[in-house]
């Protein structure tokens, strides 16, 4: 029991840890960037999911197929050239994993992640 408490405290300091280095360019008074603002929806959005699917593991494949969703769109509207065609390529490559976790037409190997 132990273990899985030490799990869920670790999960929650890495989201917190997330989120603080999501912010920091604002409390460090940076300039407002497009590139800043991609890495803040990212970094807030990689956070918040990890948070629900710590504590609702049955929400994996409905959150990465959101994650999947706004990191191409975030990326594609908001970076430059060559790297929001990137951003954009990981994104659907992520929504095709949540589909194919929706199917059960993945490999069990990677398949168990997605129903624990």
């Amino acid at each position: 029991m132990a273990n899985v408490k030490m799990f869920k405290l670790l999960g929650v300091m890495l989201a917190l840890m997330l989120i603080v280095w999501a912010i920091s360019p604002f409390l460090r008074h940076q300039p407002i960037t497009n590139e800043v603002l991609t890495s803040v929806i990212i970094l807030i959005l990689i956070a918040a999911a990890y948070l629900i699917i710590l504590f609702n593991p049955s929400w994996t494949k409905a959150v990465f197929f959101f994650e999947g969703i706004v990191i191409g769109v975030s990326g594609y509207m908001l970076l430059a050239y060559p790297y929001n065609l990137e951003f954009a390529i990981v994104g659907i490559i992520i929504i095709v994993i949540a589909i194919l976790a929706y199917l059960q037409k993945l490999p069990l190997s990677i398949l168990k992640w997605f129903y624990r």
